[in-house]
């Protein structure tokens, strides 16, 4: 005799935890609902970054108005650092990415 038992074949395995039941038609509700709040932030990101922009040149253009290196790697360090910290390794990459938006803007 086996020391193992199976629950009945008329019994219905459970879902997955990691995935809730859903009716297709709230999970359709659910997901248009996301992407019309991922598309907001998209567009504040967007004029964020535009912010960024902006504020970058006036710094190049102050540093290099006395004479001063358009860029201060110290400073882009602690920007890269800073991403790492909140965001993890690809936070460094988002950092790259706007440092590099941001330069020669002058």
């Amino acid at each position: 005799m086996s020391s193992t038992t199976t629950a009945p074949a008329s019994v219905p395995a459970p879902a997955p935890a990691h995935a809730p039941a859903m009716d297709p038609a709230e999970a359709a509700a659910a997901i248009a609902s996301a992407r019309a709040r991922i598309d907001d932030l998209d567009a504040r990101i967007i004029e964020l970054v535009k912010q960024r922009m902006a504020a970058s040149a006036e710094v190049q253009a102050a540093r290099t108005a006395t004479g001063g290196p358009r860029l201060a790697l110290a400073r882009e360090m602690e920007i890269l650092e800073r991403f790492r910290a909140e965001l993890g390794r690809p936070g460094t990459e988002v950092a790259k990415l706007l440092l590099e938006l941001c330069r020669g803007r002058v």
